[in-house]
C-alpha cells in the first residue's frame, strides 16, 4: 500500500511540474503576443506627446523613453524584463504606477467575481439536480428550454434589459455606480444594503450566462454517468437510488465540471468587462476599456498581463484539483 501511495504521489508531482513548466510556457507566449499586437496596432505611444511644437531634440528623448529607438530584439528582451519584474511603467492617465492602479481596482473585480462565482454554482447544481430528479416532467423541460434562451442573450442585450424592467420600468434597482450620492451620511447597516442594492443587477447580469452553463454541462453530465454500465451493476445489486446518487454519480459527475470552474473563474477574476462597463463599476473590466480607448499602453499592458495570469492559475489550480479528487487520471500521465 505504501508503494502505491508513493508511485501515486511521484505521478502527482510530475504532473504539478509538467503543468508548472506548461503555464510558464503559455506566459511566455501571453508576453509576447502583447508585445507583437502593441507593435502591429496603428501609430505608437509616443505619438501621443510628440507634436509639431516640440524640438527634434525633445521628440527623440520622448522616443528613447519608450526604447522605439532600439532594435526591435532589444525592445523585446527589455519588455519581457519589466513584465517579468512587474515594471508595467507610468500611467499616461492617471499619471502614476500601473500596479498602483491595478491595486486600486483588482479587489473589487475579486471580491465581485467570487460573489458571482458561488451564485453560478450553487443555482446551476441547484437546478441540475432538480431537473435530474424530474427528468422528463414538465420542469425538466421548462428549464431546457428557459436554459437555451437564457444562453442565446448576449451579455450587454441582459444587462441593458435588467436596467429597463427593473431600474426604468419598476424602479426598484439602481441603474449605475457601487453606491449612493448619500452613501456617507448612512448609518453601517444602510450602507450595506446600499452595497447589495447597487449591486443586484450586475450580478444577476454576470451570473445568469454561468448558471446556464453550469447547469446544461452538470445536467448532461449527470444523465451520461446515470446510463453508464457500473451504474446499472450497482441498482441490480440492490443499492438504492440515493446511495448511488451520493457516492456514486454525483463525484463521477463533478470531476469534468472542475475544469469549466477553473476557466469561468479565471475569466472572471481576469474581469468582468460587458458587465463593469454597463453599470460603471470600479473594477478591472472597466479599466481596461478606459485603458485602450485612451490608448495608454502600460496600463493596457498590466491589464492584459494581470487578466492571463489570473487564467492561467485557476486553470492550472483546477487541474490539480482534479488529479487530486480522481486518481484514476494519474494513470495517463
Amino acid at each position: 500500500m505504501e508503494i502505491i501511495g508513493l508511485k501515486g504521489k511521484n505521478l502527482l508531482n510530475n504532473l504539478i511540474i509538467k503543468r508548472i513548466l506548461s503555464s510558464v510556457l503559455i506566459l511566455i507566449l501571453l508576453i509576447s503576443l502583447i508585445f507583437f499586437l502593441l507593435r502591429l496596432a496603428p501609430g505608437n505611444p509616443v505619438q501621443k506627446f510628440v507634436s509639431p511644437a516640440l524640438s527634434p531634440k525633445l521628440a527623440e528623448k520622448v522616443r528613447t523613453s519608450f526604447s522605439l529607438n532600439k532594435p526591435v530584439t532589444r525592445q523585446y528582451i527589455d519588455f519581457v524584463k519589466n513584465i517579468v519584474t512587474g515594471n508595467f511603467g507610468i500611467s499616461y492617465q492617471q499619471h502614476k504606477p500601473v500596479v498602483d492602479v491595478i491595486k486600486e481596482y483588482l479587489p473589487f473585480t475579486v471580491i465581485f467575481s467570487f460573489i458571482s462565482f458561488l451564485i453560478q454554482i450553487g443555482f446551476g447544481f441547484l437546478f441540475a439536480f432538480y431537473a435530474f430528479k424530474n427528468k422528463g416532467k414538465f420542469s425538466d423541460e421548462l428549464l431546457s428550454k428557459l436554459s437555451l434562451i437564457l444562453y442565446s442573450i448576449p451579455a450587454f442585450v441582459l444587462g441593458i434589459l435588467l436596467i429597463y424592467l427593473f431600474s426604468v420600468t419598476i424602479p426598484l434597482f439602481p441603474s449605475a455606480d457601487l453606491r449612493s450620492v448619500d452613501f456617507d451620511d448612512l448609518t453601517l447597516i444602510g450602507k450595506i444594503f446600499d452595497y447589495v442594492k447597487h449591486l443586484i443587477l450586475p450580478l444577476a447580469t454576470l451570473s445568469i450566462p454561468g448558471i446556464v452553463i453550469y447547469y446544461k454541462y452538470l445536467r448532461e453530465n449527470l444523465d451520461s454517468v446515470n446510463n453508464k454500465t457500473f451504474i446499472n451493476h450497482l441498482r441490480i445489486n440492490g443499492f438504492d437510488e440515493k446511495t448511488i446518487l451520493k457516492k456514486h454519480i454525483i463525484p463521477n459527475t463533478i470531476g469534468p465540471l472542475i475544469s469549466v470552474a477553473g476557466i469561468e473563474l479565471g475569466l472572471l477574476l481576469s474581469g468582468a468587462l460587458i458587465t463593469e462597463v454597463i453599470f460603471s463599476l470600479p473594477g478591472m473590466g472597466r479599466l481596461t476599456v478606459g485603458a485602450i480607448l485612451n490608448r495608454d499602453y502600460p496600463l493596457i499592458i498590466g491589464c492584459t498581463f494581470i487578466a492571463g495570469l489570473l487564467v492561467i492559475i485557476t486553470n492550472f489550480l483546477a487541474d490539480i484539483i482534479r488529479y487530486k479528487l480522481d486518481k484514476r487520471m494519474l494513470k495517463g500521465i
